[in-house]
């Protein structure tokens, strides 16, 4: 029997340090090195396909390693919450102050439920990366044509993003970090092409996480908005659409004591998305656009739009229970989390009762054990949990809508908590299917949006 890893404390660590990235254009793997000092060094990978033809140009090619540089410094988050040291070191060139001011945004955001669930409220302060040279107003042009990269993750969301740009005729590439089946029938579905990019985190934070060090909530939808920036360079695409809607800004509470709300999914909402499309536009390629196809809709919206879409209800899969980077997949949905519940209530509006029981498996909204989950997502007596769900105000307009909808009136959630949501309102939903707020999105990728979407 071996013996067990000596225990890990987190305060023994004095800094964090970005120990240099590698990029190998000839077969695509890149390597990311970070290190918790002292002792203890890692190095995370990723695979990304390359296209058939000749190796990048010159131009591409300092582009694909500026988007490698920003990949390492967001991707560094991983590593530094095992430990949160008070300082920050990069080796080499810092990046620019435009940067690192975005990357503290990014980081306090996106570890604010990681600090909540740790009891580290001083987290968000001591944030700090280094600066060095300012960045330039642009960066160089690539004159890529119109081709789209899509993040497809096997959820409702992704799926809508793709099939409106498919529909419309736009050249599109579906993308995945890893592989799930979810992700891979939606774009055989719409018949479009699937790049794989394989990621392996070090093993050695595994180790150091059964050894004491510190775990939770990371901003992983910004780690891979920044591998997709990587592909899209290698492909030869003008746009990176992302499918992140509007409720995704909207957190969960305040929190004084580290300085700002408290948001699940803090690096999907619009001020993460404008941070990282500028730092794109300024240090890697002026004429690729980073947004989010969906971000003026609300998740009501977008699950009417996906009702519509009956070839993908039996394939897509948007609980994240079922998906764990320490563990292979699992399938079904789970019918327990926050995400099984909001996701079951978001289309009960716009679905035949029937239909959306025999795709979850069973009637999430005639489960009295799934009341207290209800209750969170209504935010009664709650807040809205830490997942991916729609805001309060649009669970209680489908509650709203549900109550006084003969087909599903009398379920059990329906009956005990439609009451509390407001009266019945057959045309609740109506005021959340119509999009709202700031945006930057393309004319050419708008029209296509609107078209399955509405205006």
């Amino acid at each position: 029997m071996s013996a067990p890893a000596p225990a890990f404390d987190p305060g023994s660590v004095r800094a964090f340090r970005f120990a240099g990235a590698r990029a190998d254009w000839a077969t695509g793997e890149v390597r990311l090195g970070y290190a918790l000092e002292p002792g203890h060094a890692f190095t995370e990978t990723f695979r990304f396909p390359l296209p058939a033809g000749s190796p990048p140009d010159p131009a591409r090619r300092w582009a694909l390693d500026a988007a490698v540089r920003l990949l390492h410094l967001v991707a560094g988050v991983s590593y530094y919450k095992a430990a949160v040291p008070p300082r920050i070191e990069v080796e080499g060139e810092p990046p620019s102050p435009e940067a690192a001011r975005a990357l503290e945004r990014l980081w306090r955001g996106g570890l604010a439920e990681f600090a909540w669930r740790n009891r580290l409220p001083g987290v968000g302060r001591a944030i700090a990366f280094p600066a060095g040279r300012p960045a330039p107003e642009a960066a160089p042009t690539l004159g890529a044509g119109p081709r789209s990269l899509v993040p497809v993750g096997g959820g409702k969301d992704s799926v809508v993003s793709l099939a409106a740009l498919a529909r419309a005729g736009e050249d599109v590439l579906a993308f995945s970090v890893g592989r799930k089946a979810s992700a891979d029938a939606a774009a055989r579905i719409e018949a479009v092409p699937m790049l794989h990019v394989e990621r392996e985190l070090d093993p050695a934070l595994f180790a150091l996480n059964r050894a004491g060090a510190l775990n939770g909530h990371v901003p992983v939808t910004a780690i891979v908005t920044c591998a997709a920036i990587v592909a899209a360079l290698l492909h030869g695409c003008d746009a990176v659409v992302m499918s992140n809607e509007r409720s995704a800004s909207a957190g969960s509470f305040e929190w004084p004591e580290y300085g700002g709300v408290v948001n699940h999914q803090h690096s999907k909402g619009w001020g993460s998305e404008r941070d990282l499309a500028e730092l794109v536009r300024r240090e890697v390629a002026g004429d690729l656009r980073v947004f989010s196809l969906l971000r003026p809709w609300s998740e009501l919206a977008i699950s009417r739009a996906f009702a519509a879409l009956p070839e993908h209800h039996g394939t897509f899969m948007s609980c994240n229970r079922v998906f764990r980077i320490d563990r292979p997949a699992a399938s079904g949905w789970c019918g327990e989390c926050p995400k099984c519940r909001f996701v079951f209530l978001a289309l009960a509006p716009f679905t035949p009762r029937e239909a959306l029981v025999g795709t979850f498996g069973r009637d999430l909204l005639d489960d009295p054990a799934g009341e207290d989950g209800y209750r969170a997502i209504l935010g009664i007596d709650a807040d809205k949990p830490f997942e991916c769900v729609g805001e309060v105000d649009e669970a209680r307009a489908a509650m709203r809508a549900l109550a006084a909808s003969p087909q599903w009136a009398g379920a059990a959630i329906v009956e005990r908590l439609g009451p509390l949501a407001g009266p019945p309102d057959p045309g609740a939903v109506a005021p959340w299917l119509t999009p709202a707020g700031e945006h930057a999105i393309p004319e050419r990728h708008l029209r296509a949006a609107g078209a399955l979407l509405g205006p």
